[in-house]
């Protein structure tokens, strides 16, 4: 019997690969969103135009629904009030009426931007919280949310991943497959030389069916996700410039002036870059998946820079459309900024 789930956030980067990989299975599958749902997918989905916020639209969006992937939330380039609003309280309604509803599982997806800017590596998921500004912090109250909710007998599981990268998937990674495109150099805080851990959403999708298909007292947990396999920021970037096929390098730029000059730039507007990028590109930042490997059998499928490629593969390939608009969604690419100058340098 197929499973019925509502994926917020639906119309989102995570929103269609999840839609996706669940229709494959032949799950029923429901999205609730704000932003449209413009997809081919739209005549197999059913498709609530919503918003988390709102108790009518959440009771719709719930009803028959076994699992919840919790995925909506407002991106770091929004304003501090919708970062509030849409991440805590969202998720403070998802849960309440979950709950009331009898739902089975609740899938949250947090983020590693809980951990703040860390001083030692990989990051277990017992470390301390500290997220950088508003959005780290949304998520860590949204992750309290959670907990409360598992104790008050609700099975909760709570992700938190690495920046994942896969088809659909923009926002500040087109600042990369453009620069490669163009046969543009491109940029490494520092020597390039810091483990920098990421993800591909297909290997995300597969963690979350996990949490949705394991048995509850393995699923009723917090799990870092990331890739086994990832190698320095220097051979990520280098993989996408590689694969453009321009012959062009990675250049090292002095990590304490390009922060200085970014963090600058991010207070007066003129950089989508926002602080948790500039904050920890030049460091290590890697998390360590035995938990989700050891109680969900988890084991990604793929390394950072086949992730990376299989990304710049599918920007080539519908370049045109997606340029034609900018916003703060990973599913288009960000405003620019002064940043759409400094590729000349390059």
């Amino acid at each position: 019997m197929a499973t019925r789930y509502l994926i917020t956030g639906g119309a989102g980067f995570l929103g269609i690969n999840l839609c996706r990989y669940l229709l494959a299975r032949n799950h029923f599958v429901r999205t609730l969103d704000i932003a449209p749902f413009t997809y081919p997918e739209r005549s197999r989905v059913d498709v609530i135009d919503g918003d988390v916020r709102l108790t009518t639209d959440v009771n719709r969006a719930l009803e028959g629904i076994d699992v919840v992937v919790h995925a909506a939330a407002a991106l770091p380039l929004a304003s501090r009030t919708d970062i509030l609003s849409t991440t805590v309280n969202g998720t403070r309604l998802m849960l309440e009426h979950a709950k009331a509803r009898g739902v089975q599982r609740f899938i949250y997806t947090s983020s590693t931007a809980v951990y703040g800017i860390p001083d030692h590596h990989p990051i277990v998921e017992s470390d301390r919280l500290s997220g950088v500004g508003p959005y780290g912090e949304s998520k860590i109250q949204a992750e309290h949310l959670c907990a409360a909710a598992r104790a008050d007998r609700l099975c909760v599981s709570i992700l938190r991943p690495k920046s994942f990268v896969g088809p659909e998937r923009l926002g500040a990674f087109e600042l990369l497959y453009s620069w490669a495109f163009e046969g543009r150099a491109f940029p490494v805080l520092g020597n390039g030389a810091n483990r920098y851990q990421l993800l591909d959403v297909e290997d995300l999708c597969e963690a979350i069916y996990l949490c949705a298909t394991a048995p509850q007292e393995n699923a009723n947990d917090t799990f870092n996700v990331g890739a086994r396999t990832f190698g320095t920021m220097r051979e990520n970037f280098q993989a996408v410039l590689d694969r453009a096929g321009r012959g062009r390098r990675v250049i090292a730029l002095p990590a304490t002036p390009a922060r200085l000059l970014l963090s600058m730039l991010s207070r007066l507007h003129l950089s989508p870059l926002y602080p948790w990028i500039y904050a920890t590109a030049a460091q290590d930042s890697f998390v360590s998946i035995d938990r989700i490997h050891a109680r969900l059998g988890f084991e990604p499928r793929y390394s950072n820079c086949e992730a990376l490629i299989r990304n710049y593969d599918w920007y080539v390939a519908h370049r045109n459309p997606t340029q034609r608009r900018t916003g703060v969604t990973h599913r288009v690419p960000w405003k620019k900024g002064v940043l759409q100058l400094a590729k000349y340098a390059f």
